[in-house]
């Protein structure tokens, strides 16, 4: 009879053949029994911990971790699984110094720099997200799949860093297309040949736009706003949909010659397959870089003509786009070698919109119930919009104007330690805790109705607003921005200009401070924004930013041209 005595090495590697396999029940029910016999073991409680973690049960998995590191604190799994489960849990800054420990112990891994650069990034700290993944990339070089995925996390943040000029965007949006194609070729798939279409010449276009936010109403009004006005009788309209179907509560008025493809369990290659027998003439991109699943689709070129329109604020870097759709606000003819693809213009703004739900109604600047009128800054933008420098400048206005106040709410506040992140951050630049209110996220009617306690919107830089501009704007509240060094600096300069807002738009960073410290002490500013209030909403339906007819017709124009020699 075998009496071998149990050991923790054996059940270590049984746990963790487990995991690796995928069996993670099968894991957490071994990885229980070996605890059971060994519960001072660090290294079976960082494997435990594992195990909670692949089942999705977090609160244990992060209390075994802990326990792992108060009994060994130089392992690098559990460190880097404390931080992982934080993130997980949305404690994004308690996460930090956790990942910063694993990465002393081992300092190139991939998976732990990558998952503290996407903290940074979530913290608004770009240029430190870039970093680390910089070295993530540099550190997996042998293993293809991560050494990908580092190089695309740099191509998404890439335009957001006031450091990193246009060309050094589209250097490093080509380099993950460059190699995210080798992958594609490396497993023996090919980009697509699309089939000529057998219609004939005077059939309608074939049009499909693609996206993974079609349901989401807050987010798509430039999108349904063109839809809605598409000519039937020229074009045939076909929706790719990731996740989420299009639907009249987003927005949408369904045509009953519409057609609706949920590719959600598609794969790339038999999603594109789908475009091909569709016969799909023009396909438009509406994710960009913000919905990363089916960038590689769009490597394989499944439709003769693609191009970006909607969520674009710089090049893709693919050489299968054809065109990416702008406006003069945002690209300006002497940047056009930033851009890979062929630049097109509409007139106006490229991000028309209409607002096809309830929303609050516009109330009295808030200014006007505050002791002495003190004006409340605001700004709802997500906290990765924050960077360093735009931090510095609201600083700079609210030393100098130390009546005001200033109002964020995003999802990045909905945990007290990354409240307090962003308050310490404050504090360090001479701004006291009570000057800075910090709302988490709330249902989209509760989060419109916070424009009634901010009278002026302080644009975020490089990585300006869009939603949230056009929301503030819609609300009565104007926007403070200033005119970029690239697209993606100028998106709330491209609604303003379009609004007839002109004086909101500033030309240099000195004179968007200047110029709200300046409103902030005019005895003139509250009677100035009560009239903007009264007047905005009618205003921007009757300007090119509500014009979606026009947005429409030119689009239209745009795909025709594209198809003239189908």
């Amino acid at each position: 009879m075998n009496t071998r005595r149990a050991n923790p090495e054996t059940a270590l590697e049984k746990i963790t053949a487990l995991l690796l396999a995928g069996k993670s029940r099968a894991a957490l029910a071994a990885a229980r029994a070996a605890h059971g016999k060994f519960p001072h073991d660090p290294q079976l409680l960082t494997r435990l911990a594992d195990a909670f973690y692949a089942t999705a049960d977090i609160r244990n998995a992060e209390r075994h971790y802990r326990r792992a590191i108060e009994l060994d604190g130089e392992i690098f799994q559990a460190h880097y699984g404390l931080g992982m489960a934080l993130v997980s849990s949305k404690q994004v800054a308690a996460a930090v110094p956790i990942l910063e420990r694993a990465l002393a112990l081992e300092p190139d891994d991939p998976d732990a720099l990558l998952a503290l650069g996407a903290c940074f990034f979530a913290a608004g700290q770009i240029d430190h997200a870039l970093d680390h993944y910089a070295r993530a990339a540099a550190h997996s070089r042998e293993a293809p799949e991560t050494h990908t995925r580092a190089l695309l996390e740099i191509a998404k943040i890439v335009p957001f860093s006031a450091a990193r000029s246009g060309a050094a965007v589209k250097q490093a949006r080509e380099a993950w297309a460059a190699q995210a194609d080798k992958s594609i070729h490396a497993t023996g798939s090919k980009s697509c040949r699309p089939a000529k279409s057998t219609a004939k010449p005077s059939a309608k276009i074939r049009l499909a736009y693609l996206s993974a936010f079609f349901a989401s109403r807050n987010w798509m009004k430039p999108v349904w706003g063109v839809v809605n006005e598409h000519d039937r009788d020229a074009f045939e309209i076909h929706f790719l949909a990731d996740n989420e179907l299009p639907a009249p509560s987003s927005g949408y008025r369904r045509h009953k010659s519409d057609k609706i493809h949920n590719i959600t369990k598609l794969d790339d290659a038999s999603a594109a397959a789908l475009i091909q027998k569709l016969q799909i003439d023009v396909l438009v991109d509406l994710n960009g870089y913000s919905y990363t699943p089916r960038l590689e689709l769009l490597l394989r070129k499944p439709a003769p003509t693609q191009l970006g329109w909607f969520n674009m604020f710089a090049t893709t870097g693919m050489r299968q786009f054809d065109a990416i759709v702008g406006d003069a606000s945002v690209i300006y003819n002497e940047e056009r070698s930033d851009y890979t693809e062929k630049v097109l213009r509409v007139s106006g703004t490229y991000l028309a919109f209409n607002v096809q739900y309830d929303t609050p109604d516009v109330v009295h600047p808030a200014c006007l119930a505050s002791p002495r009128n003190a004006l409340t800054f605001g700004c709802l933008a997500p906290q990765y919009k924050i960077s360093p420098e735009v931090l510095a400048a609201w600083s700079q206005i609210l030393a100098a104007a130390p009546q005001t106040r200033l109002v964020l709410r995003n999802t990045y506040l909905q945990n007290p330690e990354n409240c307090a992140d962003v308050l310490a951050r404050f504090a360090k630049a001479g701004i006291p805790a009570e000057r800075v209110t910090l709302h988490p996220p709330a249902e989209h009617f509760a989060f419109l109705k916070t424009y009634d306690e901010i009278d002026v919107v302080l644009d975020t830089f490089p990585y300006s607003g869009g939603t949230t501009t056009m929301e503030s704007l819609w609300q009565g509240v104007p926007v403070l921005t200033y005119d970029g060094d690239r697209w993606v600096s100028r998106t709330t300069k491209s609604l303003l200009l379009a609004a007839r807002l002109d004086d909101w738009v500033m030309r240099t960073r000195d004179a968007y401070v200047r110029r709200a410290i300046d409103l902030a002490r005019s005895e003139r500013t509250p009677a100035m924004l009560a009239a903007l209030r009264r007047e905005m909403r009618w205003g921007l339906m009757e300007s090119a930013a509500c014009d979606t007819s026009r947005l429409c017709g030119e689009l239209e124009g745009i795909y025709k041209k594209l198809t003239q020699h189908r």
